[in-house]
């Protein structure tokens, strides 16, 4: 019972009806001009002229419903007077202004979109203000009229006689119970009221302040957008840092059993966990931008252009690395590019991470409508470059080749990894390519 009762101690519910009478309030400044056209027509009908303000004050108030700057207020009042959560209109997208190639297949899915936003999203708005100004003025009238009654029916102890008359209806209660009676009736029915109109809006507001339906394609395309920036953001971080982790303990390792017998090797590894930490360094500030939202730096894109350098910090981490590398690499651009960079990257890392010695082969084909990766490097008994080994020094978070095969499956490419015989672990993957004219 308690908790059945908690929104009217709450005061909930008489927010939400405040918030109706107030609403019929508002419209009232517009009864003056509404009502210009049935003092100009002074011979009709009493009738025709009330109708004609009525018509013309619904039409106004409708019209105001259709400024956005209205439909915002009015969702930010629904929220806090009804409790109703709704979230803030969504702007459309900006209609581009050259018909291109790359826009092509965007006007043709954005048509679909727009069609599905008929006028009558529009007017949405202004019929919510015309039921909320007809629930307010219903509302305001009757609990007025309602609660009047309650407080004079029971006229007995002033020594007067009290009743409602209302277009003819009248009631004339009897002093003592029966006129306490209907006091009572009348003001627990004002009471209902409220609740009743307080209801009538909730159920309203979602759908007629609610997000229409182009505003939820847009909220949905929206959120997919923020999720796929998300997960490549995730890739870049695992691909940069995961590789370059493996890459510097390593170096560090040979860096410290050579530091007395070779001095010059030390400092070479040195030099390349420096190199390659710096780098990694400038991904994670731009990572990090991108999640902050800020303008960062213009941190390059890694592409196949930057394979040469990869290999050789992994040389320098005393990898022996056995590059196959045919087809013109220069006319390679953009997403495959770099997706295959990055490819070559996790596969090289766990050729580091679970590799059991000997040589890393490492096949690059660029052909004119695809391009082919593949990494082969040994492994212990029953262990796998993917899957790791119970004897593994690295630990893996098991998201490398599940990430690889949501870019791969992203460029409509191929990818598979596994045993390649009794020892050896091979990562193939082809992307297909759009060699620029």
């Amino acid at each position: 019972m308690t908790r059945g009762f908690r929104p009217l101690l709450r005061g909930s519910t008489y927010a939400g009806a405040l918030f109706a009478y107030c609403g019929a309030l508002v419209s009232l400044p517009l009864l003056p001009f509404a009502a210009l056209p049935a003092l100009a027509w002074p011979s009709a009908p009493e009738g025709v002229r009330i109708a004609l303000t009525v018509l013309v004050w619904a039409v106004l108030i409708g019209v105001l419903g259709l400024a956005r700057t209205t439909r915002r207020v009015l969702i930010a009042c629904a929220r806090r007077m009804l409790g109703v959560p709704l979230p803030d209109p969504v702007a459309e997208p900006p209609r581009p202004t050259a018909p291109t190639r790359s826009t092509a297949s965007a006007r043709s899915t954005a048509a679909p979109t727009r069609s599905t936003a008929p006028g009558s999203d529009r007017l949405r708005t202004p019929l919510w203000l015309l039921a909320h100004v007809a629930l307010g003025w219903a509302g305001a009238q009757s609990a007025v009229l309602l609660v009047g009654a309650g407080l004079l029916l029971p006229g007995g102890w002033a020594g007067a006689e009290a009743g409602v008359s209302v277009r003819g209806w009248s009631l004339r209660p009897e002093h003592g119970r029966q006129s306490w009676a209907a006091a009572l009736g009348c003001l627990l029915l004002a009471a209902l009221l409220c609740l009743a109109v307080t209801g009538a809006l909730r159920w309203l507001a979602p759908r007629l302040l609610g997000p229409s339906s182009a505003e939820r394609l847009a909220l949905a395309a929206e959120r997919e957008r923020a999720l796929a920036e998300r997960n490549r953001l995730a890739h870049e971080l695992h691909d940069s840092i995961g590789h370059t982790l493996t890459a510097a303990t390593i170096q560090a390792a040979v860096a410290g059993e050579v530091l007395g017998a070779d001095p010059e090797a030390a400092r070479a590894a040195l030099r390349s966990i420096e190199e390659s930490t710096r780098a990694a360094l400038e991904d994670l500030d731009y990572v990090l931008g991108m999640l902050r939202e800020e303008q960062t730096g213009t941190a390059p894109p890694r592409s196949l252009a930057d394979l040469p350098e990869l290999l050789d910090r992994l040389r320098h981490a005393g990898a022996v690395v056995e590059p196959e590398l045919s087809g013109d690499f220069t006319r390679v651009r953009g997403t495959p590019a770099r997706a295959a960079y990055r490819i070559l990257q996790e596969g090289l890392t766990n050729a580091l991470r679970h590799g059991a010695g000997g040589p890393i082969r490492v096949t690059v084909t660029a052909t004119p409508d695809a391009l082919r990766l593949s990494v082969v490097n040994r492994t212990g008994s029953g262990g796998g470059s993917g899957g790791g080994s119970a004897t593994t020094a690295f630990p893996t978070s098991g998201h490398g080749l599940p990430g690889l095969t949501e870019r791969v499956r992203l460029l409509h490419g191929e990818i598979t990894a596994g045993p390649d015989g009794p020892d050896h672990w091979r990562l193939t993957a082809r992307l297909p390519v759009r060699v620029p004219a």
